[in-house]
């Protein structure tokens, strides 16, 4: 089937049809979603399928799936509704930050960690400033920051398998370490802890994903304690009662609990091995240059961190406050 001009009548209508459709996963949601009654839903499909010159989406018992050719037509569709939204903030932001929009991605960890006081920060500076967050796993998060739909990604800084061509910046360490709460007899031992001390003590750990599990196990390896530890939880409400309540112990990112560290009611344990580096931070597009807008959200995320290092939960590895040295030693590029 041929294309037929694609170029000249493809509507904008129907790229947000076809991102809903797979967002969707059926004509009915899609429909509610667009506010389009069934027939003019599918009068729409043919349209857009007649432009593109191929089927578009297959039907199943469950609802649709895209072909190969809708699948690049998708890919078109948020990539275009992409660049319109950043568009419009970048004409918002011609004025400065304040009115504008900033979209986060941000990975598990810090948006229980440095997300919250960044964003406390980033309001009593900015509080004209929009919001879009975004969470999810790394690999979730960076194609839509290729696709624009991000403007920069916050957490954990894994090392790409492939080179990707994104700006990284490591801002603090986030390293999997013992909780515990402040009195606890560990806290008040006259000698450095030992893994028979910590082996005393019931673990509560918490159910997270894929990555950060594994690293937690690790460290439990470690410390050669009992792998099969029979209360784990996804609730951090509920890992932080038992911290405060009992004399059990956590093992995780200390910054998935960084607000009570702060306030002194939890502590970190000593460990009697070194923690392995977990470095986080931001990703960046290496082109353009940061909207004014997320230049004030990362000038707030700097200053939190910064709060962070003085209470010596954050601290880089080499802490270096020479802005030139800084730009050198944590900014990654993978091109």
């Amino acid at each position: 089937m041929p294309r037929r001009y694609l170029d000249r009548k493809l509507k904008l209508s129907l790229l947000r049809l076809a991102d809903a459709l797979d967002t969707q996963g059926s004509l009915l949601k899609a429909g509610a979603a667009l506010g389009l009654t069934q027939p003019a839903l599918s009068r729409n499909l043919r349209e857009l399928e007649d432009l593109a010159g191929e089927r578009l989406f297959e039907r199943h018992a469950r609802g649709v799936r895209p072909t190969q050719a809708g699948v690049v037509v998708i890919r078109l569709a948020r990539r275009l509704l992409a660049e319109l939204r950043r568009a419009e903030e970048e004409l918002d932001a011609l004025g400065g930050a304040e009115g504008s929009t900033v979209a986060i991605g941000v990975l598990p960890v810090a948006s229980v960690g440095v997300l919250p006081g960044a964003l406390i920060r980033l309001r009593q500076s900015h509080p004209g400033l929009r919001l879009r967050l975004e969470q999810g796993r790394t690999e979730e998060l960076l194609p839509m920051l290729a696709a624009r739909e991000l403007d920069l990604v916050v957490g954990r800084l894994y090392t790409p398998a492939v080179p990707d061509g994104f700006l990284r910046q490591a801002l603090w360490e986030e390293p999997i370490s013992v909780l515990a709460r402040e009195g606890h007899p560990l806290l008040g031992s006259p000698g450095p802890v030992t893994a028979a001390m910590l082996a005393r003590h019931e673990l509560v750990l918490p159910t997270v994903s894929q990555r950060v599990g594994q690293e937690i196990d690790q460290l439990v390896a470690l410390l050669g304690l009992p792998r099969d530890v029979p209360l784990r939880s996804s609730s951090y409400g509920f890992i932080r009662e038992m911290l405060l309540a009992s004399d059990c112990l956590s093992i995780m990112p200390r910054s998935m609990m960084v607000g009570d560290l702060l306030r002194g009611v939890l502590k970190v344990v000593p460990l009697p091995v070194p923690a392995p580096p977990r470095p986080a931070g931001i990703i960046l597009p290496a082109e353009p240059p940061p909207s004014p807008a997320t230049a004030a959200f990362i000038g707030a995320l700097r200053g939190f961190v910064a709060e962070l290092s003085a209470h010596g939960l954050g601290d880089m590895p080499e802490a270096d406050s020479s802005p030139s040295r800084s730009d050198r030693t944590r900014r990654v590029r993978s091109a």
